[in-house]
């Protein structure tokens, strides 16, 4: 059985805290916090930063190139290498970049597949 991974004490840095109702406990110090409180603060870490295939940072606005031949799901189109694609948008989720693709349309990217033109 599979544990989820809980965070370590604020106080004493212990990495066996658990879950007793909706506050966490370490068992080394006894200091008890809220987990909303810690899943708050680590929400609040900033944008999270996109790369590309070669490690440089993406923005909204920016143009890509396609690295890969990528399938659509759903449908026989293939987006080919080398296709530019202009104006990106970036979003949370498994698909990082949101874009539109000339003879495609609108579709989801993940920033793996693509490098910085």
């Amino acid at each position: 059985m599979s544990q989820p991974l809980l965070p370590n004490c604020p106080q004493c840095n212990s990495g066996l805290s658990y879950p007793d109702g909706t506050q966490l406990i370490c068992p080394e110090c006894g200091h008890e916090w809220s987990a909303e409180a810690t899943a708050a603060a680590h929400s609040d870490e900033g944008p999270r930063l996109i790369r590309d295939a070669n490690g440089n940072e993406l923005k909204d606005g920016d143009t890509v190139t396609v690295i890969k031949d990528l399938k659509v799901k759903g449908s026989s189109l293939v987006v080919k290498v080398g296709t530019k694609v202009k104006n990106i948008r970036l979003t949370e989720g498994d698909h990082d970049i949101d874009c539109k693709i000339d003879g495609v349309g609108a579709m989801g990217l993940k920033s793996e597949f693509v490098k910085k033109a």
